[in-house]
């Protein structure tokens, strides 16, 4: 079974607003929060112990994620900022959060700030003798929506702290245009983009209104991902900058960026609603979201799976198939049904998030 790489998960958010704690089983936390506001407006979790050994999650890019006040959902939203500096504690907050919960349960997590560290998870991993207490999963965190950082000159602290991805919107930011919120690259947009390039961030077009990611694609020297994002050709009819346009999808393969596919329902079939039965959907739309990427490619390099899950959606809301993170190596046998090779299924479900 390949190694599982999820390019996207609301870790931090959770554990602040509902205190879910992704040491236990996914069943547990979901018989914890049973009636709760957690289930009404989050969903039930996807994720938690042992779902993320048994289905060989090696790595998570873990998110700090707040939203402006004008988006927040509701006054039990303890993670929305008013102005930067609530952003910037908030954000620290969080990353503060996986920073605890590596400590305190090392065998479960651990942060990955170089790629001496992500070796030696990835050998523990290989390890055909280890426990699966000696397997943890790597955590590398990733700012969804750049406010938190209040200055460029606060990067360097943001890299000592371990952040190592950076995406520039969620909604809009004072940086670019964002999700239902489209518009250019700022001047403050260009010069933060400058100053992570000094310092090595990774960029995550995620989120970023099309003019914004395109002009950052031609400007932004170093890595570039969408984490978590789908074509949005497969989607007719919805009218939304949240998608990869092919002109898009085009820029990232040509910077050799990866993509990763989010198996949400309403992101996989255009039709589908909140609310609707999950039975409609099948792991066989995420195969054709791989699938339209591969195509366009060429090749099986820049398509992964940027889960998004506990990302304001739960079980209810993926596929039929899916009941935790493990149950995404089902895409394993339907990618082989569909002509892909060992190589190819394995750089999808994870290797080419760690090249």
């Amino acid at each position: 079974m390949p190694l599982l790489v999820d390019a996207h998960e609301d870790l931090a958010w959770n554990i602040q607003v509902f205190e879910r704690d992704y040491t236990r089983s996914a069943e547990e936390t979901r018989r914890l929060e049973r009636g709760s506001l957690a289930v009404e407006r989050n969903g039930d979790t996807l994720l938690g112990w042992p779902a993320y050994p048994r289905g060989r999650v090696a790595v998570v890019f873990s998110t700090l994620f707040a939203a402006p006040a004008r988006r927040r959902v509701g006054e039990w939203d303890t993670q929305a900022y008013a102005n930067f500096d609530e952003a910037h504690r908030l954000y620290h907050g969080q990353l503060t959060a996986y920073h605890r919960l590596a400590e305190h349960h090392p065998e479960k997590f651990r942060l990955i700030g170089s790629r001496a560290d992500l070796e030696d998870l990835l050998a523990r991993w290989e390890d055909p003798h280890a426990e699966s207490d000696g397997r943890p999963v790597g955590l590398v965190p990733l700012m969804e929506g750049a406010e938190g950082v209040r200055s460029p000159d606060e990067l360097g602290e943001w890299w000592e702290e371990g952040l190592r991805i950076i995406g520039l919107a969620w909604a809009g930011t004072r940086f670019c245009g964002g999700t239902r919120e489209p518009g250019p690259l700022t001047e403050e947009g260009r010069a933060l983009l400058n100053a992570m390039a000094e310092v090595g961030f990774a960029l995550d077009l995620s989120h970023m209104d099309e003019a914004a990611a395109l002009e950052a694609l031609d400007l932004y020297p170093g890595t570039v991902i969408a984490s978590h994002a789908n074509p949005a050709a497969l989607l007719p009819g919805v009218e939304s900058n949240r998608h990869l346009s092919d002109r898009l999808i085009r820029g990232i393969i040509e910077r050799d960026g990866v993509i990763g596919i989010v198996p949400f329902n309403a992101f996989l079939v255009p039709d589908w609603r909140k609310g609707d039965s999950r039975q409609k959907v099948t792991l066989e739309r995420v195969v054709a979201h791989i699938d339209y990427i591969c195509q366009m490619a060429g090749d099986a390099r820049h398509v992964g799976i940027g889960s998004d899950f506990d990302g304001g959606f739960g079980v209810q809301s993926v596929p039929a198939d899916v009941d935790t993170i493990a149950d995404l190596q089902k895409l394993a046998p339907l990618l082989a049904a569909k002509g892909y090779s060992d190589e190819d299924i394995a750089r999808i479900l994870g290797e080419n998030w760690l090249a």
